[in-house]
């Protein structure tokens, strides 16, 4: 899987509104500086999490964004959704859309396995959850496992 630059700026932009103080907004130029996130990129993200029902703005001189609902109610797979959409495509379709024949007729099933297997992860860990740094076992689990460390 390839995690694309806007997903990851999203997460991260989005960690700094769940370790704000809640209800004080934050300007869009101090996310960006916090994360070292392009600003003209991070304004593109943020209109896509307000439109997802994210994030919210404030105008005005204490504008800025903080987060729609509860850091405990969003997950990474719902940011990762906001700005890039589905986890897991296959062509620009969902992997059980897929009909494939002969000796491959199993791939649609290992692409199904493969979004299943993001889903445990990404729609199993919260904003509040990063914020906390304390994942979910069966996340930290995968995560000390020496194997998840090694490139291949």
């Amino acid at each position: 899987m390839k995690i694309s630059a806007k997903s990851d700026y999203a997460v991260r932009a989005s960690c700094e509104l769940a370790g704000a103080e809640p209800g004080k907004p934050i300007k869009a130029e101090t996310l960006a500086e916090l994360q070292g996130i392009p600003s003209n990129f991070l304004e593109n993200i943020l209109s896509a999490l307000r439109n997802s029902g994210i994030v919210r703005s404030q105008r005005g001189a204490v504008g800025g964004y903080f987060l729609a609902r509860p850091a405990e109610t969003i997950s990474l797979a719902d940011i990762i959704r906001a700005v890039d959409g589905p986890l897991a495509a296959v062509r620009g379709e969902a992997p059980e859309d897929q009909n494939y024949s002969g000796a491959a007729s199993k791939v649609a099933d290992i692409w199904v396995a493969v979004r299943a297997s993001l889903r445990v992860v990404l729609e199993e860990t919260t904003l509040a959850d990063l914020v906390a740094q304390k994942l979910p076992k069966h996340v930290q689990a995968l995560i000390d496992s020496p194997d998840a460390w090694s490139r291949r």
